[in-house]
Protein backbone atom coordinates (compact mmCIF):
# COMPACT_ATOMS: atom_id res chain seq x y z
CA UNK A 1 0.00 0.00 0.00
CA UNK A 2 0.82 3.72 -0.71
CA UNK A 3 0.39 6.41 2.02
CA UNK A 4 -2.46 7.54 -0.14
CA UNK A 5 -4.06 4.27 0.17
CA UNK A 6 -3.11 3.76 4.16
CA UNK A 7 -4.94 7.37 4.20
CA UNK A 8 -7.99 6.43 2.53
CA UNK A 9 -8.00 3.20 4.61
CA UNK A 10 -8.05 5.32 7.69
CA UNK A 11 -10.48 7.74 6.40
CA UNK A 12 -12.60 4.68 5.51
CA UNK A 13 -12.44 3.76 9.30
CA UNK A 14 -13.36 7.09 10.56
CA UNK A 15 -16.29 7.51 8.35
CA UNK A 16 -17.52 3.50 8.87
CA UNK A 17 -17.93 4.58 12.97
CA UNK A 18 -19.17 8.25 12.17
CA UNK A 19 -16.54 10.20 13.02
CA UNK A 20 -15.78 13.66 11.69
CA UNK A 21 -11.73 14.22 10.47
CA UNK A 22 -9.90 16.04 7.53
CA UNK A 23 -6.52 14.78 6.21
CA UNK A 24 -3.77 17.82 6.80
CA UNK A 25 -0.48 18.17 6.97
CA UNK A 26 2.20 17.47 3.57
CA UNK A 27 -0.41 15.17 2.15
CA UNK A 28 -3.09 17.81 1.83
CA UNK A 29 -0.74 20.52 0.81
CA UNK A 30 0.61 17.84 -2.13
CA UNK A 31 -3.17 17.62 -3.27
CA UNK A 32 -3.00 22.01 -3.51
CA UNK A 33 0.20 22.51 -4.27
CA UNK A 34 3.72 20.82 -5.14
CA UNK A 35 3.16 16.91 -4.75
CA UNK A 36 6.24 15.37 -2.28
CA UNK A 37 6.76 12.07 -0.97
CA UNK A 38 5.83 11.69 2.89
CA UNK A 39 5.72 8.70 4.83
CA UNK A 40 3.49 9.77 7.77
CA UNK A 41 0.13 11.09 7.26
CA UNK A 42 -1.59 14.12 9.59
CA UNK A 43 -5.49 13.54 10.26
CA UNK A 44 -7.14 15.79 12.77
CA UNK A 45 -10.48 14.30 14.32
CA UNK A 46 -13.57 14.65 16.71
CA UNK A 47 -12.49 11.22 18.44
CA UNK A 48 -14.18 10.34 21.20
CA UNK A 49 -12.93 7.73 24.10
CA UNK A 50 -16.77 5.65 23.03
CA UNK A 51 -15.08 5.72 19.67
CA UNK A 52 -11.65 3.76 20.28
CA UNK A 53 -12.82 0.31 20.41
CA UNK A 54 -14.60 0.71 17.47
CA UNK A 55 -11.75 2.56 15.72
CA UNK A 56 -9.32 -0.23 16.40
CA UNK A 57 -12.22 -2.98 14.78
CA UNK A 58 -12.55 -0.69 11.67
CA UNK A 59 -8.99 -0.26 10.93
CA UNK A 60 -8.50 -3.72 11.28
CA UNK A 61 -5.17 -6.22 12.06
CA UNK A 62 -2.90 -4.40 9.91
CA UNK A 63 -2.88 -1.62 12.24
CA UNK A 64 -0.92 -0.80 15.80
CA UNK A 65 -3.29 1.26 17.74
CA UNK A 66 -2.74 1.71 21.58
CA UNK A 67 -5.81 2.02 22.92
CA UNK A 68 -4.60 3.28 26.60
CA UNK A 69 -2.04 6.25 24.72
CA UNK A 70 -4.93 7.10 22.48
CA UNK A 71 -7.55 7.37 25.08
CA UNK A 72 -4.97 9.70 26.93
CA UNK A 73 -4.48 11.77 24.21
CA UNK A 74 -8.90 11.80 24.12
CA UNK A 75 -8.69 13.28 27.23
CA UNK A 76 -5.79 16.21 27.07
CA UNK A 77 -7.32 16.95 23.35
CA UNK A 78 -3.95 16.64 22.15
CA UNK A 79 -2.37 13.92 19.94
CA UNK A 80 -1.37 10.73 19.57
CA UNK A 81 -0.19 8.21 16.45
CA UNK A 82 -1.04 4.68 15.17
CA UNK A 83 1.06 2.86 12.46
CA UNK A 84 0.06 1.14 9.59
CA UNK A 85 2.13 -2.04 10.18
CA UNK A 86 3.08 -3.95 6.87
CA UNK A 87 3.99 -0.38 5.57
CA UNK A 88 5.15 1.37 8.78
CA UNK A 89 3.21 4.64 7.82
CA UNK A 90 3.08 6.58 11.06
CA UNK A 91 -0.79 7.57 11.25
CA UNK A 92 -0.62 10.86 13.45
CA UNK A 93 -4.35 11.84 15.05
CA UNK A 94 -4.65 15.25 16.03
CA UNK A 95 -7.63 15.91 18.23
CA UNK A 96 -9.79 19.05 17.76
CA UNK A 97 -8.50 21.57 19.81
CA UNK A 98 -11.57 24.39 21.40
CA UNK A 99 -9.99 27.54 20.10
CA UNK A 100 -12.10 29.58 17.36
CA UNK A 101 -9.48 28.99 14.44
CA UNK A 102 -9.67 25.60 15.29
CA UNK A 103 -13.55 25.58 14.98
CA UNK A 104 -12.94 27.07 11.85
CA UNK A 105 -10.25 25.28 9.92
CA UNK A 106 -12.48 22.20 10.84
CA UNK A 107 -15.50 23.74 9.50
CA UNK A 108 -14.19 24.84 5.86
CA UNK A 109 -12.60 20.87 5.94
CA UNK A 110 -13.61 19.76 2.24
CA UNK A 111 -14.31 16.60 0.30
CA UNK A 112 -11.70 16.08 -2.17
CA UNK A 113 -11.05 13.55 -4.87
CA UNK A 114 -7.77 12.19 -4.11
CA UNK A 115 -7.63 8.60 -6.99
CA UNK A 116 -10.26 7.78 -9.18
CA UNK A 117 -13.47 6.88 -7.09
CA UNK A 118 -12.23 7.85 -3.90
CA UNK A 119 -12.82 10.95 -2.39
CA UNK A 120 -11.71 12.11 1.57
CA UNK A 121 -12.07 15.15 3.55
CA UNK A 122 -8.92 17.38 3.38
CA UNK A 123 -8.28 20.91 5.25
CA UNK A 124 -9.08 23.88 2.92
CA UNK A 125 -6.22 25.13 0.83
CA UNK A 126 -6.23 28.20 2.69
CA UNK A 127 -5.93 26.17 6.27
CA UNK A 128 -3.14 24.65 4.80
CA UNK A 129 -1.29 27.76 4.57
CA UNK A 130 -2.02 28.91 7.54
CA UNK A 131 -1.25 26.07 9.58
CA UNK A 132 1.50 25.20 7.58
CA UNK A 133 2.72 28.71 8.69
CA UNK A 134 2.05 28.09 12.25
CA UNK A 135 4.13 24.84 12.43
CA UNK A 136 7.06 26.96 10.66
CA UNK A 137 6.54 29.95 13.55
CA UNK A 138 6.44 27.30 16.45
CA UNK A 139 9.23 25.30 15.13
CA UNK A 140 11.48 28.21 15.36
CA UNK A 141 11.08 29.20 11.38
CA UNK A 142 13.82 26.27 10.31
CA UNK A 143 11.77 23.78 9.09
CA UNK A 144 12.50 25.09 5.15
CA UNK A 145 9.99 22.13 3.77
CA UNK A 146 6.76 24.11 5.87
CA UNK A 147 7.53 27.28 4.34
CA UNK A 148 8.36 25.56 0.53
CA UNK A 149 4.71 23.78 1.32
CA UNK A 150 3.14 27.20 1.61
CA UNK A 151 4.78 28.84 -1.28
CA UNK A 152 3.32 25.68 -3.47
CA UNK A 153 -0.24 25.97 -1.96
CA UNK A 154 -0.16 29.83 -2.47
CA UNK A 155 1.71 29.37 -6.56
CA UNK A 156 -0.60 26.36 -7.55
CA UNK A 157 -4.06 28.02 -5.59
CA UNK A 158 -3.31 31.54 -7.03
CA UNK A 159 -6.53 33.42 -7.91
CA UNK A 160 -8.83 30.37 -6.01
CA UNK A 161 -7.69 31.01 -2.64
CA UNK A 162 -10.16 32.89 -0.03
CA UNK A 163 -7.72 35.75 0.23
CA UNK A 164 -9.90 38.25 2.64
CA UNK A 165 -10.17 34.11 4.86
CA UNK A 166 -6.13 34.04 4.61
CA UNK A 167 -5.09 37.41 5.70
CA UNK A 168 -7.81 37.77 8.60
CA UNK A 169 -6.65 34.91 10.16
CA UNK A 170 -2.64 35.43 9.71
CA UNK A 171 -3.56 38.46 11.42
CA UNK A 172 -5.24 37.06 14.22
CA UNK A 173 -2.83 34.26 14.60
CA UNK A 174 0.28 36.52 14.21
CA UNK A 175 1.73 35.18 11.17
CA UNK A 176 1.07 37.90 8.99
CA UNK A 177 5.31 38.77 8.57
CA UNK A 178 5.52 34.89 7.51
CA UNK A 179 2.54 35.12 4.93
CA UNK A 180 3.85 38.05 3.56
CA UNK A 181 7.46 36.45 3.33
CA UNK A 182 5.85 33.20 1.76
CA UNK A 183 4.00 35.42 -0.80
CA UNK A 184 7.02 37.27 -1.56
CA UNK A 185 9.32 34.04 -2.51
CA UNK A 186 6.09 32.88 -5.19
CA UNK A 187 6.84 36.17 -6.86
CA UNK A 188 10.78 35.36 -6.51
CA UNK A 189 10.44 31.45 -7.59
Amino acid sequence: MTPLQVAIAVARAFEAIGVGYFLGGSMASSFQGQPRLTNDLDFVVRLRADDVESLKGALGPDFDVDEVALLDAIKRRGSWNIFHLPTVTRVDLFLVKEGEYDAEEFARRQSFEVSPGERIFLKSAEDSVLRKLWWFRAGGESSTQQLWDVVEVLRSQQGRLDEAYVRTWAAKLGLGDLLDRARGLVKTA
